[in-house]
């Protein structure tokens, strides 16, 4: 797998999946607290609400550096782990091949207005020309969605039929993990937590 070393930028990376694991956690209790509140708002919202989280989802992804995972619990409560899940799956790999799609077109003019040059730079250096599908498949667990998105559109020959399967596969069982974690106690959610977060540093 990839080396492990301490920088700036990793305890950067720490503290931001601290701070999202946090609101993670407030949103859950939030939504339990509401949650004749938010069935009532599903219930009117005649399926209003899916696409809307779906285009957030989109948007967040397209737009760095932004985290829908701590939506994720009201998702959950909304819809149900599962439908969250799939939703969350569209939305970031949608989001993603969007990101992709506008590197590859557009290149570096357009990509270092959403995105610092150095992040891009770092990330450049991780992409080998041998077993890149799988590579893209681990990054995808561990690095930020809209990061590795543009950085592969812009330095990788990786075509967009690969990259949207390497995608699916990186991110379904991480955003079905999430909605699950959702759904369960609050002790419960911070074993999940812990676990991801072990697993991917």
């Amino acid at each position: 797998m990839f080396k492990f070393q301490f920088s700036k930028t990793t305890s950067a990376s720490i503290l931001g999946l601290f701070l999202v694991v946090i609101l993670f956690i407030l949103t859950t209790i939030l939504t339990n607290h509401y949650q004749t509140v938010i069935a009532d708002a599903v219930t009117k919202s005649n399926g209003a609400s899916l696409f809307m989280y779906v285009a957030v989802t989109i948007l967040a992804t397209v737009i760095a550096p932004v985290s829908t995972l701590p939506l994720i619990p009201l998702a959950t409560s909304m819809w149900g782990w599962f439908v969250a899940g799939l939703l969350s799956v569209i939305g970031w790999v949608l989001g993603a091949q969007i990101a992709f799609f506008l590197a590859r077109k557009y290149g570096k003019k357009l990509v270092i207005k959403i995105i610092s040059l150095q992040k891009l730079e770092k990330m450049e250096h991780q992409f080998g020309t041998t077993n890149i599908f799988w590579a893209v498949v681990l990054l995808r667990m561990t690095v930020p969605v809209d990061i590795l998105s543009y950085a592969l559109g812009l330095f990788s020959q990786m075509s967009s039929k690969a990259y949207f399967l390497a995608t699916l596969i990186g991110v379904t069982p991480f955003a079905f993990i999430f909605s699950y974690a959702g759904s369960l106690s609050l002790g419960s959610q911070l074993m999940v937590l812990v676990e991801v977060i072990l697993f991917i540093f």
